[in-house]
């Protein structure tokens, strides 16, 4: 990969340095257990450079909302100098692939272009309509200050598909029949997704060459003999076969090597091999390694390099594909344990269901399997994706409800872009998942309706964020009229949470959470409360009450 930093000593690092520290971790790490992340589609967010909106002549015209739209990586950066996920209480922010992208485009479902970053022609290349390594780096350093990790969203399932602009892979790294029927271990992982999607051979262990014209465009670029050496440094040092998973492995590493990134999100994770997610781990947390011992200034924490998986149709209480176990996907003729393979955590996709639930229902259900089946273990709940057409109140027509649930939901929380917005989830002429990838409405901000819906969002938000016992704590449920309930987690403040208050004056009962005399503070009205007679007193325009025993850390 054609980097910007020079030193490369790291690669002649013996390969068991420290191997007993580097494999998976049997707990997901504290942050991760009650993180929010902010998702989006870099496309979609926010356009700050228009000079790369019509990089590699991708001018064609599209299906609606097929092609790209604008938004770049210093979009992001521009969002996070306005402070705008601190607000928001965001821990993490993670993006759709960023790396070069097929630059022509597929027709199969009318013409669409690669702008969700899913299509990798190059895994060492950042795409123009995104930007370039500078930009890249400056966004992570801007979230670091911040203290706000970067996850990357990484493919080793497929590239981008053949089109009139650019070359194929050879057969020798990818497949294009069968297509994938789901029936079992087998027809998931070694066929592909689509007609118009390639496999990566990933069950391979056969030494391959890299593609000729993926050497002439390195040399072209200028960053050939760099490229080659480093790999003859990674495979020398790993004894890996320079089989095509492994090459991926290493390209994807090479940004956690040298700019730090915190994390990955694994696309299509269960149409892969297990075994090689394993590999991926151990190898980011190699460079996450080295990337620190080469930045010892920029070092913030201690934490574990993250990843967690997309395992389609795998939920929380037993949705979809889960096994018995509540740990394993089930396909049919084999049960895989994704946390087994260096999975920290994986997308629940039961949450857009689970979600219609009450939500006392909701929250006692998931605190229950977090605390036994899944106990230690990661999940990340959210309302809207860019691919789950089911995705829960598409019409917008219960936002703080679906607000309410989502951030206060036991377990790790994904913000899809625009959910604090209210963002459509429609669009005239759309069809599919383009559907839920429209533009960010910044233009709604000036609406009271959206600034309301937002301030909502940044006060759930920023009180999550504050309270570890939010995520991660028992749940106890004291009152059903008025809801209240508690959360407490030990070593942690103990929060009191309420909704469907009165409107105006209101006495809340504490529950002996506190003591009389004691300070606290509700976090949705911004008020100091004194707790007398076992309760205390608030009168305001809200029905939401969230009592801890500070003001904000952040």
């Amino acid at each position: 990969m054609s980097l910007k930093l020079t030193t490369k000593a790291i690669w002649l690092l013996p390969f068991l340095f420290s191997i007993f520290t580097l494999t998976t971790q049997a707990k997901t790490a504290h942050f991760w257990q009650n993180a929010t992340v902010y998702f989006m589609l870099t496309d979609r967010f926010n356009n700050a450079d228009p000079s790369n909106d019509q990089a590699y002549n991708r001018t064609e015209k599209t299906a609606k909302l097929r092609g790209f739209e604008g938004g770049d990586i210093k979009g992001i950066t521009e969002k996070l100098q306005q402070g705008y996920f601190n607000r928001l209480g965001v821990d993490a922010i993670w993006m759709t692939p960023l790396i070069e992208q097929v630059h022509g485009y597929d027709e199969s479902d009318g013409i669409t272009y690669s702008y969700h970053g899913y299509w990798p022609k190059d895994w060492t290349a950042v795409d123009a309509n995104f930007g370039d390594e500078d930009d890249l780096k400056q966004m992570i350093e801007t979230a670091r200050q911040q203290g706000i990790k970067v996850l990357l969203d990484v493919i080793i399932n497929h590239t981008g598909p053949e089109t009139q602009a650019d070359w194929a892979w050879p057969e020798s790294w990818i497949r294009t029949t069968p297509v994938c029927q789901w029936h079992n271990y087998q027809e998931n992982t070694q066929c592909a997704l689509a007609t118009s999607l390639t496999d990566v051979r990933t069950e391979s262990k056969t030494e391959v060459e890299l593609p000729t014209q993926l050497l002439e465009k390195w040399q072209k670029e200028g960053r050939l003999e760099q490229e080659l050496a480093e790999l003859a440094s990674f495979f020398e040092r790993t004894k890996y076969p320079r089989a095509p998973k492994y090459y991926i492995v290493k390209w994807l590493t090479d940004w956690v090597r040298e700019y730090g990134v915190d994390g990955f999100r694994v696309d299509t994770a269960k149409h892969v091999e297990a075994e090689i997610w394993q590999v991926l781990k151990r190898e980011s947390q190699l460079a996450l390694q080295a990337w620190k011992r080469n930045n010892p200034q920029k070092v913030q924490d201690d934490l574990p390099f993250y990843m967690v998986g997309e395992v389609y149709h795998w939920g929380l209480n037993g949705h979809g594909n889960t096994a018995k176990d509540g740990l394993s996907y089930d396909y049919g003729d084999k049960q895989v344990n994704f946390f087994d393979h260096g999975f920290d955590a994986l997308i629940n996709m039961s949450f857009v269901n689970d979600v219609k639930q009450s939500p006392e229902q909701l929250f006692s259900n998931y605190a229950k399997a977090l605390s036994h089946e899944l106990d230690g273990k990661g999940i990340l709940n959210y309302i809207g994706s860019h691919d789950d057409q089911n995705s829960y109140d598409r019409n917008r027509k219960q936002a703080f409800e679906a607000a309410f649930k989502l951030m206060l939901a036991p377990g790790g929380v994904q913000i899809y872009y625009g959910d604090e917005l209210s963002r459509a989830m429609y669009a005239v002429g759309a069809y599919g998942d383009a559907n839920m990838r429209t533009p960010m409405n910044w233009q709604d901000l000036k609406a009271p309706k959206t600034q309301a819906i937002l301030a909502h969002w940044q006060k759930l938000g920023r009180f999550r964020q504050n309270y570890d016992a939010v995520g991660s704590g028992t749940h106890k449920q004291l009152s059903q009229t008025p809801y209240i309930f508690k959360r407490e987690l030990s070593g942690s403040p103990s929060v009191l949470l309420a909704k469907d208050l009165p409107i105006g004056a209101k006495t809340i009962s504490v529950y002996k959470l506190y003591a009389n005399g004691e300070q606290v503070f509700d976090h949705y009205s911004n008020t100091a409360l004194t707790v007398r007679n076992g309760s205390v007193k608030l009168n305001n325009e809200f029905t939401y009450a969230l009592i801890g025993k500070a003001r904000a850390k952040k």
